[in-house]
């Protein structure tokens, strides 16, 4: 199994990025991702280059502003995978995210990184939109 962490600081608040975060439903700072929906605690979606995922929400927990997902059915053969996402205030106008994934087969790995460096990204254009 392969642990894959990112870190970033945004210039805005914590309630600001969770908000964006916490809507589970919303694919606007996922550049390869073009409509969610949503079925009780699974989101459903069409990622380019790799077809239809479905993740479970594990946790969406509000007060530590934690977002955990898990990918359940994917096109590819993945035995694990377990991400989660942390919003910590810095301050009024900046926050800190983490971003651990857990994956498996390793062979993976490099897709799914890509995938939140992009994300990533996605978050900051968005951020500079608003």
């Amino acid at each position: 199994m392969k642990i894959l962490e990112e870190e970033k600081i945004f210039d805005c608040s914590a309630d600001v990025l969770w908000s964006i975060l916490s809507d589970v439903s919303r694919c606007d700072w996922v550049p390869s991702v073009e409509a969610i929906s949503l079925d009780r605690d699974c989101r459903f979606f069409e990622m380019e280059g790799m077809g239809r995922i479905v993740e479970r929400i594990l946790l969406l927990d509000n007060d530590t502003m934690t977002l955990q997902y898990s990918a359940i059915e994917t096109p590819a053969p993945v035995d694990h995978h377990l991400a989660t996402m942390r919003v910590l205030e810095v301050d009024e106008e900046h926050c800190h995210l983490e971003w651990k994934t857990e994956i498996d087969p390793e062979v993976f790995s490099d897709g799914v990184h890509h995938g939140m460096l992009i994300s990533l990204e996605g978050i900051e254009k968005l951020l500079r939109k608003m």
